[in-house]
């Protein structure tokens, strides 16, 4: 069976990429003496991430407890969970995971430590913190050295809890001059210097030239997408994930209709030199101008070749993170040929 005889819209992986990225990276990250510690929420599938803890990987990555509640199926016994928890409902779950792998969960606050504190209570089972700082995004972490300090120093004096480290997303500049800066705060303090956990797949192949890292934490590299072609970090023949959509509708000459839209796709844009939705690896010079839920509306020169009606298309996603969770399934190919079908058993882990 060929990718072309399946229903679309729908996503094809190509296995022989797959396995090249997962490997490229396994080896920048052991050739620099870095921990690689995948995040799965780019794929949400068990068997890729068995595949990336046999080839090395410390352990995985997930965003939310609902990921980590589905990836206990991959064997994973060494999992992060790089987002806050916060509250007793995130307490009495996590302590119902804790004893079942060695968890470590990010915090920012000493409410998340001690709701980490609460989990391994419930749990009769110590919890790892990566204390985050901001490196830029503008999202969670500290922004000053000085509130670093004070929750790796809560952590320390709380039972249950080990400190793991620090950890900032994404890694830049920044956070070389964050750790400058905390540095001598530690020595005052009598406290070695952490582990550092930083995550990025775009600029990922410079983690090394930063200094200090300990640990990676990266997910698109595993498929790559539209966004790291526009970075630099990949090519389209490193692209293994595809959306694939039918030609439904030739309305007037220089445009053709998709039956693709928001729902297959996401409405995530590449920024303004990679414009529309996707890049149609057939028709390079197409553009998905816009999309409405169940449509993509599709413009390109009319004196270039365009598809017919009921003709099928593959498409590199701009962020292909939200178009695994859109998916319930994945045909998985080598080539041409389909090999299986996998289930993406955890989409839709939002809490």
């Amino acid at each position: 069976m060929s990718w072309q005889e399946i229903e679309t819209p729908g996503v094809i992986v190509d296995l022989t990429i797959v396995e090249a990225n997962l490997k490229r990276m396994q080896d920048y990250c052991d050739a620099h003496g870095i921990r690689l510690r995948p995040h799965i929420k780019t794929h949400k599938i068990n068997a890729l991430a068995q595949m990336q803890l046999d080839l090395g990987a410390a352990g995985i990555t997930c965003q939310k407890l609902t990921e980590a509640e589905a990836m206990l199926g991959s064997g994973a016994s060494d999992i992060l969970i790089s987002y806050p928890m916060i509250g007793p409902q995130k307490a009495a779950r996590l302590g119902a995971l804790a004893g079942k792998a060695r968890f470590t969960v990010a915090a920012d606050s000493p409410m998340a430590i001690e709701t980490a504190a609460a989990a391994a209570a419930i749990a009769g089972a110590e919890i790892g913190i990566l204390v985050e700082f901001d490196s830029g995004m503008g999202r969670t972490g500290v922004v000053a050295p000085e509130a670093a300090l004070a929750l790796m120093q809560q952590v320390l004096a709380t039972p249950g809890l080990r400190l793991a480290g620090l950890m900032t997303y994404p890694a830049s500049a920044q956070t070389v001059t964050f750790m400058a800066a905390l540095k001598p705060l530690l020595r005052a303090q009598g406290l070695d210097v952490p582990p550092l956990s930083v995550g990025g797949s775009p600029k990922a192949y410079q983690t090394h030239s930063l200094g200090g890292v300990d640990e990676l934490r990266v997910g698109t590299y595993i498929y790559n997408d539209r966004n790291m072609i526009a970075a630099g970090a990949a090519s389209v023949d490193d692209c293994a994930l595809h959306v694939i959509a039918t030609v439904i509708s030739t309305p007037k000459p220089g445009h053709f209709i998709i039956d693709a839209g928001t729902k297959t796709l996401t409405s995530d844009l590449s920024g303004a030199a990679h414009p529309g939705y996707g890049y149609l690896r057939d028709y390079p010079d197409a553009v998905i101008e816009r999309l409405t839920e169940e449509h993509g509306i599709v413009r390109i020169d009319p004196a270039l070749p365009a598809p017919k009606i009921g003709e099928k298309i593959r498409i590199i996603p701009n962020h292909v993170c939200p178009v695994s969770n859109l998916h319930d399934t994945i045909t998985v190919v080598r080539g041409d040929g389909v090999q299986d079908i996998w289930q993406v058993s955890a989409r839709g882990a939002t809490r």
